[in-house]
């Protein structure tokens, strides 16, 4: 999605959320394993909240300074910055800690302030967005695959969503067998809206394996892409 964003031209900033963090390799960034997470940038953490990072109660500032961020701490690939948040280490939900105050001030500003097209790849849930970054989303695009516990899945997101007001939902099925597999996603989620159908594709496993964008192999997957964010 992101590739083929920047490939028509948008300038793209994406951003990785999910702690198991990877969407540099899939955009195809170089040394993708080199880009610092910004939780774990403490000296950053410090300077912007006034407080050590891993602390807890105390004084910090609630709205640090975030806006030059995304340009100062940015992969890039042509049109496309990309941003590692991280994840905040820590055990409960909630927790009112600097580094999840500037992760949080920063995805606001960047919801709410930026002009680029925003992508962000988050992990099972929506624990990164609020009401005020909702309300600003064009949509929540949930991935699902043919099986009970993807379905499961998108249906926990769903409620999840509908507590802060979120209801621009559209879903993509992926690793599509065929038409079989479209039929038990579209009889089991029927009240969503599916947005587009991404083929099982060899070519796309290899790549996985290879280390390679998948926007640099040659799959259909691309074109279904395309038929999306058309769809968008």
């Amino acid at each position: 999605l992101i590739r083929t964003l920047n490939a028509q031209g948008k300038h793209v900033l994406a951003i990785d959320a999910d702690p198991d963090a990877n969407l540099a390799t899939a955009i195809g960034i170089p040394d993708a394993d080199k880009i610092t997470p910004i939780a774990e940038m403490k000296e950053l953490i410090f300077e912007r909240t006034e407080a050590r990072p891993g602390s807890i109660g105390g004084f910090f500032k609630l709205n640090p300074k975030v806006d030059d961020l995304p340009d100062a701490l940015s992969a890039k690939l042509d049109n496309i910055k990309l941003m590692r948040l991280g994840g905040v280490k820590k055990g409960g939900s909630g927790c009112i800690c600097p580094e999840s105050t500037l992760l949080r001030a920063l995805i606001t500003h960047i919801v709410l302030a930026r002009d680029e097209v925003v992508v962000m790849d988050m992990e099972a849930g929506i624990e990164h967005l609020g009401r005020a970054t909702a309300s600003a989303m064009d949509k929540l695009i949930v991935v699902v695959e043919p099986g009970r516990r993807s379905i499961d899945t998108a249906g926990h997101i769903k409620k999840l969503a509908s507590e802060i007001g979120l209801k621009t939902i559209g879903l993509v099925g992926n690793k599509i067998r065929g038409k079989k597999d479209e039929d038990f996603l579209k009889k089991h989620l029927r009240d969503y809206k599916f947005i587009g159908f991404i083929r099982y594709d060899e070519a796309l496993i290899e790549a996985d394996l290879d280390g390679a964008s998948p926007f640099d192999v040659d799959s259909t997957a691309k074109t279904s892409v395309k038929e999306m964010i058309a769809e968008l």
